[in-house]
């Protein structure tokens, strides 16, 4: 992140309304603003769980979906979704889909930091193994999808709270069959 970097705000419907330099809106008070998730899947039908960076101003060292991030104004979704796999995680993404494109949360860490983000939820393929940003992520593991949402069920305290209520609402470690070929 850059002090340059802006985020697009949106109403309580969900249409935009000006941007803000994305340092200013992850405080105690934290204006709707539009981010997304994905979660990517290997050749194997593994999904990638990433922990974030130690240092990352809200949840950081907590195990999350593969990476986020928030589209730049007059940014395209899905041209943020591939610049952040490229930045975070050296990924390559084909097969992009939107999984949920409404989800939407409001969450507060153990600092006080909220998160309040009309959130779209992708999936995604790749071939390739994660190269870390040590900015942003910490350790990367490939999942079996039943294993992870065990996980998530039985310790959801140990993941981002948006990777939880995202399983929860999608089902989203029940992937599409073409989610699970990487071909």
């Amino acid at each position: 992140m850059t002090d340059t970097d802006h985020v697009v705000l949106l109403d309580d419907e969900g249409r935009a309304i000006g941007t803000a330099p994305k340092s200013s809106v992850h405080g105690s008070e934290t204006a709707l603003h539009l981010a997304f998730s994905c979660h990517v899947v290997n050749r194997d039908g593994e999904v990638l769980v990433t922990r974030r960076a130690l240092d990352k101003r809200t949840w950081p060292g907590v195990w999350s979906n593969s990476f986020c991030g928030h589209p730049r104004p007059a940014e395209t979704v899905l041209a943020a979704v591939r610049r952040r796999a490229d930045f975070e995680l050296g990924l390559t993404l084909t097969d992009i889909e939107l999984a949920l494109p409404l989800f939407r949360y409001r969450a507060t860490d153990i600092n006080g930091i909220v998160e309040h983000e009309l959130c779209p939820v992708y999936t995604a393929i790749t071939q390739d193994e994660p190269v870390l940003n040590p900015l942003e992520v910490v350790d990367a593991r490939w999942v079996e999808p039943g294993a992870l949402a065990a996980s998530i069920s039985t310790t959801p305290w140990a993941f981002s709270p948006w990777m939880v209520l995202q399983a929860r609402q999608l089902r989203l470690f029940d992937l599409a069959p073409s989610q699970r070929r990487a071909s």
